[in-house]
């Protein structure tokens, strides 16, 4: 399978995707209890989404503190179209880059970086700044720390598909008796 779009998966591939963004690390087996599917059959749901481009990796968090870092800093970085490229390029390369994004508006790229100390983080606002004008912003404190698809929408939506499938039946059912 080389495609899937996201309105092709059902209500056990979207509870698959909520518990292997709860737990990356779910054998199949316990994905298969907690769905309500053999391990095997998982597997398959999870290969096929991993091939569709769905499913795109597997993650760590780290503890940065617990590594050395001890600062997580926000950095927008406004650069002259001619600078674009070499400032992509240059991001691209830079250890202390854990997110980087391209964005429109007045800046060119904003940068989440972890960083030692206010030196360190000195030296990499200094080393941004040779392309543009960089703002930093130092993170007090994170809320999320990982994407997740908004799988509660979903549930509503199968709720409501269900209670409407339901209410069909229950009126076929009434139909029946009474004729």
């Amino acid at each position: 399978m080389t495609s899937r779009m996201e309105s092709d998966l059902d209500a056990v591939d979207w509870r698959i995707l909520e518990a292997l963004q709860e737990d990356a690390r779910c054998s199949y087996s316990k994905l298969g209890r907690r769905v309500g599917r053999s391990a095997p059959a998982v597997a398959e749901r999870v290969r096929r989404m991993e091939a569709a481009g769905i499913i795109t990796g597997y993650s760590v968090s780290l503890a940065l503190d617990k590594l050395g870092y001890a600062m997580t800093a926000i950095i927008r970085i406004s650069a002259p179209e001619e600078n674009c490229v070499q400032l992509g390029a240059f991001v691209r390369r830079l250890p202390n880059v854990i997110e980087s994004h391209r964005v429109t508006g007045t800046d060119r790229q904003i940068v989440k970086v972890m960083a030692s100390s206010v030196g360190d983080l000195d030296d990499i606002i200094s080393q941004l700044s040779k392309f543009g004008t960089a703002t930093a912003s130092i993170v007090l404190s994170s809320r999320a720390t990982a994407a997740r698809a908004p799988v509660t929408s979903r549930r509503r939506e199968e709720n409501r598909t269900r209670a409407e499938v339901h209410r069909r039946s229950a009126h076929r059912v009434k139909e029946r008796e009474t004729h």
